[in-house]
């Protein structure tokens, strides 16, 4: 079977699991209900909860332990996209081919259903204590949580974003640069495969070891995302290009242009990949995933 082939089956897979955790539509909170599901089930990689599954099951993590923590890392992936399209941040109209929350349901809605994803994914995370049966596995739980919440918050994923609006259209240095990518977009990626590892029981070092190397994954996948920007089209990023330059935002593409930057993305990936050997060696579809995000075209 073709790694494409594959990868569509494991996106089908993913989204049989965590789907089943979104809120049912109608009553009285019929109207962000139904905006939170459009933006949840708005298609996407599903890399984060995928690589959650793919370390975790490779490690013999039980799938009930796993599920809740795919779709609470997908559910603040996804409020973190619904408030970046907001006209006070990124201000875009289309994400993925579709419209955007606040364009289809209006900025009100849209920031509840932000804020809507955001607590479910607290309520969600949580019901993997009902699936712990051994105080082992409710202490690996309790290590996921605060992983997820750790780099979801302040020193993470919102971290990376104050410092980008804070500095938007201002001439930044490579390492604040390299700060917002690794809190706003390596954050969440670090949490997936740290997560995926510790609900496994995997040793501390493996852990570390992996999360490590999701940094790097992280980055890479940052400035992928930049040379897409410039080289890609709508109607394959599903999105408009050349948003960084509207907004004139320093990237990685602008201080080190498209050559240097292409080099730097397989730089950090066989980096990672080397970290993640004893891993990759047990499920070969992570390692053809994580070269895959280096070369994609959207």
């Amino acid at each position: 079977m073709s790694f494409e082939k594959e990868l569509l089956l494991k996106v089908k897979t993913v989204e049989d699991r965590i789907y089943r955790f979104l809120p049912e539509e109608g009553g009285l909170h019929d109207r962000v209900a139904s905006a939170m599901n459009y933006s949840f089930m708005g298609g996407g990689k599903r890399l984060r909860p995928m690589l959650i599954m793919e370390i975790g099951e490779a490690l013999g993590a039980k799938t009930e332990l796993l599920d809740p923590f795919m779709a609470a890392l997908e559910m603040i992936h996804t409020y973190s996209l619904i408030h970046d399209d907001l006209p006070a941040m990124d201000n875009d109209d289309y994400r993925r081919g579709r419209k955007t929350c606040h364009i289809e349901y209006g900025e009100a809605f849209a920031i509840l259903a932000g804020d809507g994803l955001l607590n479910l994914a607290m309520e969600t995370a949580l019901t993997a204590f009902d699936f712990a049966d051994s105080q082992k596995e409710r202490l690996c739980v309790i290590k996921a949580l605060r992983v997820l919440f750790d780099r979801s918050g302040l020193f993470g994923m919102i971290g990376g974003q104050t410092i980008d609006v804070e500095n938007e259209g201002k001439q930044i240095s490579e390492d604040v640069l390299l700060t917002i990518y690794n809190e706003k977009t390596g954050a969440l990626i670090e949490a997936a495969m740290g997560i995926g590892a510790i609900l496994s029981g995997a040793e501390d070092t493996l852990v570390s070891e992996l999360m490590e190397a999701a940094r790097e994954i992280g980055v890479a996948f940052q400035i992928q995302d930049d040379i897409l920007d410039v080289t890609s089209t709508f109607e394959k990023l599903g999105k408009p290009i050349n948003s960084d330059e509207k907004n004139h935002k320093v990237t990685y593409v602008t201080l080190h242009g498209l050559s240097d930057s292409e080099k730097k993305v397989r730089q950090l990936t066989d980096s990672a990949l080397c970290r993640i050997r004893p891993v990759t060696d047990m499920n070969s579809f992570l390692k053809e995933l994580i070269c895959w995000l280096v070369d994609r075209d959207r």
